[in-house]
């Protein structure tokens, strides 16, 4: 049972055409990129939109555990997706072979494929490594921002910068759901390279009413990947002036952060 304060609370956004956490419709959420969180792989970073943070490493390219698994082309690209226990209210472990985490992982590999040069490390292996710290909707977004800054930090060679952003609802169509939003609208998840304009992934496990709404969903989705490449793009150059002033010993011990209202 909803408490008065909060009932009111919601009621006054409503008037206002707000959502429930104070947004407008066009509104991303909270934005906080920091990387570099981890020194013992070749490239992390730790993405929180809103309440979802999502930690992302990347080990590689090394040398296949076996033979047979090479590709004498390009690399091998990996993504292995996991949750803390405590990244939800229930605090119920699931384990890392759960279907929903394994579609995910499929989706967040298509996703980076599309950007690694991967032709440039044949026969080697790169890994990623996702972990949910906590969720509040936009867990697949955050999941492909977050593997997208720890390539970047670990040097991989990269066509362009893989964002991504999620939209739903149909009038008015909301742009970087969270958790509530999403048991309550159509949700779509859509990555692109920003700077090239290409989509590398669009998921929609709803059906919407009309190809109108699809566009109307797409495009929105679209320009929330753009607002995400904004602030992306922002973390990862103040994260190289950072590693430039140490090689010039003139750095100042600080986290590479970024927020955006």
């Amino acid at each position: 049972m909803s408490q008065p304060w909060l009932r009111n609370r919601n009621h006054l956004f409503a008037l206002c055409n707000l959502r429930t956490d104070g947004r407008k419709a066009s509104e991303i959420r909270r934005m906080r990129f920091q990387m570099g969180v981890v020194e013992q792989v070749a490239g992390s970073a730790l993405v929180e939109m809103g309440l979802t943070a999502v930690l992302a490493t990347v080990t590689g390219p090394t040398e296949c555990l076996r033979r047979a698994d090479e590709l004498p082309d390009r690399a091998v690209l990996q993504v292995h997706f996991a949750a803390a226990p405590f990244c939800t209210a229930d605090r119920k472990h699931v384990p890392t072979n759960d279907r929903r985490f394994l579609e995910a992982a499929r989706l967040v590999q298509r996703a980076l494929e599309a950007s690694i040069f991967l032709h440039l490390y044949p026969r080697s292996l790169i890994q990623i490594h996702i972990t949910i710290l906590s969720e509040d909707g936009g867990r697949l977004c955050a999941a492909i921002n977050a593997a997208s800054c720890a390539v970047v930090h670990a040097g991989l060679a990269v066509k362009d910068i893989v964002c991504a952003c999620a939209a739903g609802g149909v009038d008015p169509v909301l742009i970087d759901l969270n958790r509530r939003e999403e048991i309550d609208n159509i949700n779509m998840a859509c990555a692109m390279l920003p700077q090239r304009g290409t989509i590398v992934l669009s998921q929609c496990e709803a059906r919407l009413p009309s190809v109108e709404a699809l566009d109307r969903v797409l495009e929105t989705a679209m320009d929330g990947c753009r607002a995400v490449f904004a602030v992306m793009e922002a973390a990862i150059r103040e994260n190289a002036a950072l590693q430039w002033s140490s090689k010039r010993g003139k750095a100042i011990v600080a986290l590479s952060e970024t927020n955006v209202v």
